[in-house]
Parts: structure tokens; sequence; C-alpha cells
């Protein structure tokens, strides 16, 4: 894969920035696509070792977890799927694209010096959790939930 073709050049250089693409499935898991939910949650993890094991080269390896973007592909879903994962997302809109490429950008900068290991969440707030005062019900909030005491 990739990451075997890449790595050994940046430890030569002792330099480089990796950014993995996993998806919002991989931290909540979506209904019906556990072999995907679970596939992305495995990039979530290799994400996170390799940003350990590479650190003291140098090479930073990230990853972003977006949620559903607007492009082209949703043209095939119905207004009934497109309104169900709308309702997920506190922000009530999908990601821009250019938002996730501005983050993967930043990312793969120098000005990115310290973090590694990372999982950028590109959600709109759909993997925002909360925990009750006596921590017994942790849930998800949903949109029109209102809001939680956090006193």
């Amino acid at each position: 894969n990739c990451l075997h073709a890449v790595t050994p050049i940046m430890i030569e250089q002792n330099y480089g920035r990796i950014v993995n693409v996993a998806s919002v499935a991989g931290k909540d898991g979506n209904p019906n696509a556990a072999a995907y939910s679970a596939a992305k949650a495995g990039v979530i993890a290799l994400t996170k070792s390799l940003g350990k094991e590479l650190a003291e080269f140098d090479i930073a390896v990230n990853c972003i977890t977006p949620a559903v973007a607007k492009t082209r592909i949703l043209e095939q879903a119905s207004e009934e799927q497109i309104q169900y994962m709308l309702n997920k997302i506190p922000r009530n809109r999908f990601l821009k694209v250019e938002e996730a490429a501005s983050m993967v950008a930043w990312l793969c900068s120098e000005e990115n010096s310290f973090t590694t290991g990372g999982v950028f969440d590109l959600s709109g707030g759909r993997s925002t959790y909360w925990n009750d005062p006596d921590g017994e019900n942790n849930e998800q909030w949903r949109p029109g939930q209102g809001t939680v005491d956090i006193t």
C-alpha cells in the first residue's frame, strides 16, 4: 500500500506528513454498515499507531473523520436519505470539500510541527458527546434535543 511505499523515504529524509481519510462511521458506527464502519475504525487505529511509531522521525501521521460531504454522490440519494443524514448533523448542512481540503493542507504543512496520531473530526457536531452528572447515561446529542446543562 501507499504507506509502505512512502514511509521509508520519509524516514530517510527525517520528515514527512501523512493524512489518512477515515469517516465519522469509524468513530460512531453506521447502521447496516458494520464492515464499512469497522474498516474506518481500522484506519483510525492505524493512524494512532503510526503516529507514535514515526514521531521520532518528524513524520506526522493524522487522519480526518468527515461526515457526509456535499458532492455529486448526493444526486443518487433520495430526499428521505438526505434528510436522514442531515438530521444527524447539528450544523444542519453537509461538509464542504473545501473545508476538508483546508484541514488536510494544514495537517500536511510544516506549521503542523507537533500534532501526530490525531483524529480530526469534520462531522459538523455529529460526533459530539455529553455525560450526565452521574456518569450513567452517556448519549449522543440529537438535533432538536435541546441543550444540556453542563453545570
